[in-house]
């Protein structure tokens, strides 16, 4: 049976936690659900540990964008979920986005962020995150978007960009229709702010957003945001 959500998850060097975040998506995987790695050139043991929990384990050149059009290619499903390998999905995930595109006036959505850390701050900043993305239709991947494979086909799927895919992409949809924003909450890793410092990265992230948007190009800006460690 063709899946009705196909899950796409680009990685790279994350061995250190990828098994148990995959393990959260076996009921959906036994409900239909099909879940695709794409990675990126790791050189731990992501492959080969996330292989029994997926339905296909594909490799693609480094760049969210490229291994996130690599699954795109060959998934089954009616709607392409961009899932990151650091976020949780809410039990209810599949469910609340076939409800969401139902009407069919809406053709791609995404869920509202809660980061995983505790302190205060964090709670302020995945408002700012979430109220931004309603009020300017722009989606970034923590978000975990979902579009309608087709609708994802017709707009050339993601630029093949080093950073800043998801706010181009989400540019070329936002013509289409305004995305859906689900106020159910995906949990991403509060791991890079905790590392780098809150304020630091806040303000590195701004940076990054208004070069873009005032022309720099994103291989430069890629350059400024991926630490080594993540680079193949």
């Amino acid at each position: 049976m063709t899946p009705s959500v196909s899950i796409i998850i680009p990685v790279l060097n994350e061995a250190a936690a990828i098994a148990d975040n995959l393990a959260s998506l076996q009921a959906w995987r036994n409900n239909g659900v099909e879940v695709i790695l794409v990675d990126g050139g790791s050189r731990d043991a992501t492959r080969r540990l996330a292989s029994q929990y997926v339905d296909r384990v594909l490799k693609a050149s480094a760049g969210r964008a490229c291994q996130m059009n690599t699954g795109a290619a060959v998934a089954q499903g009616e709607v392409l979920l961009f899932l990151h390998a650091d976020t949780r999905l809410p039990s209810t995930a599949t469910a609340l986005i076939k409800a969401a595109l139902a009407g069919g006036d809406r053709q791609w959505g995404r869920f509202n962020v809660r980061l995983s850390g505790r302190r205060v701050m964090f709670r302020l900043i995945e408002r700012m995150m979430n109220l931004r993305s309603c009020l300017t239709g722009i989606v970034t991947g923590d978000h975990a978007m979902f579009v309608r494979r087709h609708v994802f086909e017709q707009v050339g799927g993601f630029p093949d960009i080093p950073l800043m895919e998801d706010i181009a992409i989400s540019r070329r949809l936002r013509k289409i229709s305004r995305p859906v924003c689900l106020s159910v909450p995906v949990v991403t890793s509060s791991r890079r702010w905790e590392q780098a410092g809150i304020l630091r990265t806040v303000l590195l992230m701004w940076m990054l957003r208004l070069a873009y948007f005032l022309g720099v190009p994103p291989r430069r800006l890629a350059a400024i945001y991926y630490p080594v460690r993540h680079r193949p």
